[in-house]
């Protein structure tokens, strides 16, 4: 039976306890013989309000054993309270595996755990992370990542991908396929992968350019000029490059830099075709455009995604 306990604090985020929290009881159907434990536990136990009012009844966090804790996120402040961070470091102590959910990584690093290691929270609350703890190695767009036996991941629903993760290390990927299936999520977003997708940073609100967006995404390897999206958008080309723009804020050329940039770091991760072929499949007409492409929107060339996903997998 493999333990796991879920810490809380007062004004957790509801979401960021029930996503893993699901998956791991979903995992169980799929495990037999020995599966998953769950527990909710907080410093005192008892009934512990969310940040949305609803109570969570809870069991104290002395003197249990557990083969894997989850700091949940939610408000910050209460992961400044002594007796909090001395909880956290009782339970890191005796604990195989610690992980964290969203702003939880706040009281990982408060502990000094996460010092010199590399974590990740979500992308809205990075800077101050990495501001607060300069001694955290935080990467900002990463949907969860693994450094030994510390786990942390981005906000709400990446708290699924980093259950699926650990059920795939506990059991396999056939389970952790299986659940991802149950809970109708994509079985898996990589460690690595964006928090936020290319198509979901424009967000257009006209129909026309989403046709022209998703038109885009689909014909990546062939040549895309603005004459050929404004045809998918049904606009001619002096409208469709207008309201593009004033759309999404920037032109269509770079809107398809963006995308391409975006399914090559899927393909960099995933495995190790080389970058040539990969930049030649995503529509780049060679590789060193793809490269500047890659300094320009992530500040590193493709060979550092690579080998941030080599990391993951090692870990």
């Amino acid at each position: 039976m493999h333990h796991i306990g879920f810490f809380i604090c007062p004004n957790h985020r509801i979401l960021d306890l029930a996503g893993p929290l699901g998956a791991f009881e979903e995992a169980n159907c799929f495990i037999e013989g020995e599966s998953y434990r769950l527990t909710v536990i907080s410093e005192f136990g008892g009934l512990v309000a969310g940040s949305s009012g609803v109570p969570i009844h809870t069991q104290p966090f002395r003197n249990r054993g557990f083969d894997t804790v989850i700091f949940i996120g939610g408000d910050i402040t209460p992961f400044q309270n002594q007796g909090i961070i001395a909880a956290a470091n009782k339970l890191a102590a005796n604990t195989a595996r610690v992980a964290s959910v969203c702003t939880g990584a706040f009281l990982l690093a408060e502990t000094g755990l996460l010092n010199g290691r590399r974590a990740t929270t979500h992308w809205r609350l990075a800077p101050e992370l990495q501001q607060r703890y300069p001694l955290v190695r935080v990467e900002a767009d990463r949907i969860f990542i693994a450094d030994d036996n510390y786990w942390t991941s981005a906000g709400i629903s990446a708290g699924i991908d980093l259950a699926l993760a650990l059920i795939e290390t506990d059991f396999g990927t056939k389970i952790a396929r299986e659940v991802a299936r149950e809970l109708v999520v994509p079985y898996r977003r990589s460690g690595g992968q964006s928090q936020f997708s290319a198509m979901s940073q424009m967000e257009p609100d006209s129909d026309r350019i989403r046709m022209a967006l998703a038109f885009a995404r689909d014909h990546l390897v062939e040549p895309l000029p603005i004459e050929r999206l404004a045809e998918a958008a049904r606009l001619s080309v002096r409208q469709f490059g207008r309201a593009f723009r004033r759309q999404t804020g920037e032109t269509p050329a770079k809107a398809v830099e963006r995308l391409r940039v975006e399914a090559a770091c899927v393909r960099l991760q995933d495995g190790s075709e080389p970058i040539e072929q990969i930049a030649k499949a995503v529509g780049f007409t060679d590789p060193e455009r793809m490269r500047r492409a890659f300094v320009k929107l992530h500040g590193h060339p493709p060979q550092a995604i690579r080998r941030a996903g080599r990391l993951d997998s090692i870990d």
